[in-house]
């Protein structure tokens, strides 16, 4: 399985070769097995990457990302053909059921807003306004408790001052940067179970391919969150970046077992799209830390 996340972060040349990705620098040659890639992060503007690599890592299932020249993802692959037939996957969700979608929507935010209650107490931080709120969840979320929260959680987690916004200060670049590798993860898991990202269970923007992966990535925010919040970060380095896509290899409690946060994505995808289809009964995930994340994550870069 493939278990390795590659950043690219020099000028290179990135080709094919024998079931191999050889990454071409000044310093030499790389080959990594395409079977261990599980994410390839291209960072430079300056890489250049064959038509065929892209072609084997896509039948691998391998997602690559692709940066601006901010470093913010901007673009990344999505593949045709999954790996299971999705014509009776998309004709399934096309009709899933709106209360079930709501139905797990709800428990979406309610898992979201507990995760980010639970970052709160790591840092003993204060928690009364965000608990409040958090009890005056109703079902689907129909007084957006979820943006309620979210603005008092921040507030205590980054200062008074801090706003969420899609660019600008340190904070920000990295929570969106951590935010989109989690996506990226999520539109990998969906596509490999056979359904469509493009149709989500409450974000709807047709302006977004990835509202279901959308959707489904709330509760994982907050990992994303805690680690930023335990940076005291004051630039936006090749080092936190490095950090930010390491975090897949976090060790997470999921439903009371500890196993990596790329696991519990996988898991976790598959439990909702099978609820949605009828396969599951009920989502009973439970997804909390396991221990303090570390301030250092290192991941393969070239």
């Amino acid at each position: 399985m493939a278990w390795r996340n590659v950043i690219i972060t020099q000028h290179a040349k990135l080709s094919y070769s024998s079931n191999m990705m050889q990454v071409q620098t000044s310093k030499g040659i790389t080959q990594i097995p395409l079977s261990d890639i599980a994410l390839l992060l291209v960072e430079s503007t300056q890489a250049v990457i064959t038509s065929q690599l892209i072609s084997k890592l896509a039948e691998q299932g391998c997602k690559v990302i692709f940066v601006d020249n901010k470093y913010n993802p901007i673009t990344e692959t999505v593949n045709y053909y999954a790996p299971k037939c999705n014509y009776q996957n998309l004709l399934a969700q096309l009709h899933w059921d709106e209360t079930l979608k709501q139905r797990l929507w709800t428990e979406v935010v309610w898992l979201k807003m507990n995760n980010q209650l639970n970052v709160l107490k790591n840092y003993h931080l204060p928690t009364e306004k965000v608990e409040q709120e958090i009890n005056k969840l109703e079902f689907n979320d129909v007084s957006n408790r979820e943006a309620v929260v979210a603005r008092e959680y921040f507030q205590e987690l980054f200062g008074k001052s801090f706003v969420r916004q899609d660019e600008g200060d340190t904070i920000n670049a990295a929570l969106n940067y951590g935010y989109s590798i989690l996506l990226s993860s999520f539109n990998r898991r969906i596509v490999q179970n056979g359904y469509e990202t493009y149709l989500g269970i409450h974000h709807s923007s047709i302006a977004n391919q990835f509202n279901l992966a959308s959707d489904l990535m709330e509760p994982f925010r907050p990992f994303v969150d805690y680690w930023v919040a335990g940076q005291k970060l004051k630039d936006f380095t090749p080092d936190v970046r490095y950090g930010l896509v390491e975090l897949l290899s976090l060790q997470i409690k999921y439903n009371g077992k500890a196993i990596l946060l790329a696991n519990a994505i996988d898991l976790f995808t598959k439990e909702c799209l099978g609820y949605l289809s009828n396969d599951v009964d009920k989502v009973e995930s439970v997804i909390d830390f396991v221990n303090e994340v570390p301030n250092h994550a290192i991941a393969d870069n070239v």
